[in-house]
């Protein structure tokens, strides 16, 4: 079977999708400062959700499109990793409830810790217990919260209220960004 390009109208809507799922991404973020006390939880879990949601449907139209031009169920499952597929009407699980215990600094019961997911999940939400005490931040996450608010304060034209929200490191890495970005002319014809 020949490999082809993505086409073209298909490359774009998967680009726009990418692009409102980056925007809900920089909003989960954006809703963890504490000046959003207030709405914190019910915010970060909408934004997350569709995040995940629009992710979603960029793995669905890719697929359709596979199965538009007839590639094999066996292969469209294996490329979807459907073994990995949770549903969040479920609500959480006994592995998340885990991490939450490791971020919280709580133990895991007796029955919880047979499970060799949760105690990988408790062990990884204490390791990150831990990195939240050091003042210092991994340069890779830095820099990726720092491109996502940069790039929302572009767009919306509020650079200056970065410094209100964002601990200052991440505030002055993102001003960076924003200032280094340059709004794209549209094309007229």
């Amino acid at each position: 079977m020949e490999e082809t390009q993505m086409p073209e109208p298909l490359r774009r809507a998967v680009h726009q999708l990418v692009s409102e799922a980056v925007q809900n991404c920089q909003e989960v973020l954006r809703y963890t400062e504490p000046d959003q006390a207030h709405t914190w939880k019910r915010m970060t879990l909408y934004r997350a959700t569709d995040a995940a949601d629009t992710m979603n449907m960029v793995a669905m139209l890719i697929a359709a499109y596979c199965q538009h031009t007839g590639m094999a169920a066996h292969t469209l499952q294996s490329y979807l990793q459907v073994g990995q597929q949770e549903l969040r009407s479920a609500g959480p699980q006994d592995d998340d409830r885990a991490h939450v215990a490791g971020l919280m600094g709580e133990a895991l019961s007796y029955q919880a810790l047979r499970a060799p997911a949760n105690r990988m999940r408790h062990h990884r939400g204490q390791r990150q217990a831990e990195q939240a005490q050091r003042p210092e931040d991994d340069p890779q996450k830095l820099f990726t919260e720092a491109c996502l608010h940069g790039l929302k304060a572009k767009l919306c034209d509020d650079v200056d209220a970065l410094d209100s929200y964002l601990p200052p490191q991440v505030a002055q890495l993102a001003r960076k960004v924003a200032e280094a970005l340059e709004v794209p002319e549209l094309a007229t014809t």
